[in-house]
């Protein structure tokens, strides 16, 4: 995980520097094959998370721990899962692992096609780690501390979903990319999202409350990254009062990793 941030912090100091350059007008080759291939405006800065959007998946990361202390809740799970093994005794195949992603490669394809989004690709790319990050953190803490036994019995990593988590971490993203667009990004995205929800149950891979929450926590990740991110951007690259550019970006000499600091006089 150490590594997959340090990764992340240099991929966003890159993008600093590139912008430092800008400001003192010098033009060159990567500029111009920049400008060529991050297309999308950088309007990363104006985005807003607002409190009450986190309201409706902070509810389902409840539901799903209701379920260990809530009798009712669990007999629910019960009840959805004994439904699947009468109408679905047979069940094969793991297409959920790939429908999972679907969402992201969505937003790169749009990109790609010249379907512009809210924030350029090295912004975007930045957001999607940061949400990644912390899906990966709360979702496989939680697998590894409440030790629940999957439907089908094969260990006892049921709770939360990770696939569900990634499938809505990915339909949040292409909503907040393109859904200003057109409303049908975000319903095609958690259309697929909820897909993968459905096969996860299906392959008797995790109960509804599993699901519930993995969901929840997927579109939190990515709420908070798009919350977060403009703050650790403006941190790590920023002009004072005095007009002065400043930038923090990640070293590593001679086998030591690091930080440096650079300012503009």
């Amino acid at each position: 995980m150490r590594k997959i941030l340090f990764a992340l912090l240099c991929f966003i100091s890159f993008e600093a520097s590139a912008q430092l350059k800008d400001t003192v007008k010098k033009k060159n080759i990567a500029d111009t094959i920049k400008k060529d291939l991050l297309t999308a405006p950088d309007t990363v800065k104006h985005l807003h998370s607002k409190t009450a959007a986190l309201v409706f998946p902070a509810a389902l990361v409840g539901y799903g721990v209701a379920s260990f202390i809530i009798h009712p809740v669990r007999r629910f799970d019960y009840y959805i899962n004994n439904g699947f093994n009468k109408l679905y005794p047979r069940y094969s195949g793991a297409i959920e692992s790939y429908i999972q992603f679907a969402p992201v490669a969505i937003v790169y394809g749009l990109n790609l096609a010249g379907v512009e989004g809210k924030n350029r690709f090295i912004d975007r790319t930045a957001l999607l780690g940061l949400s990644a990050a912390i899906a990966g953190v709360s979702v496989y803490g939680l697998k590894n501390t409440t030790h629940r036994l999957r439907p089908n019995k094969g260990d006892y990593f049921s709770f939360p979903s990770g696939h569900t988590a990634n499938a809505f971490m990915g339909a949040e993203f292409l909503a907040q990319e393109y859904s200003g667009k057109s409303p049908i990004y975000g319903i095609v995205g958690y259309t697929l999202a909820v897909t993968t929800g459905v096969f996860r149950m299906y392959h008797r891979d995790h109960w509804f409350s599993d699901v519930v929450a993995g969901a929840g926590f997927g579109i939190l990740s990515t709420k908070a990254a798009y919350l977060v991110y403009p703050y650790l951007r403006n941190a790590l690259t920023h002009t004072d009062k005095a007009g002065k550019h400043t930038m923090v970006m990640p070293m590593y000499q001679d086998g030591v990793k690091g930080l440096s600091f650079a300012m503009e006089l």
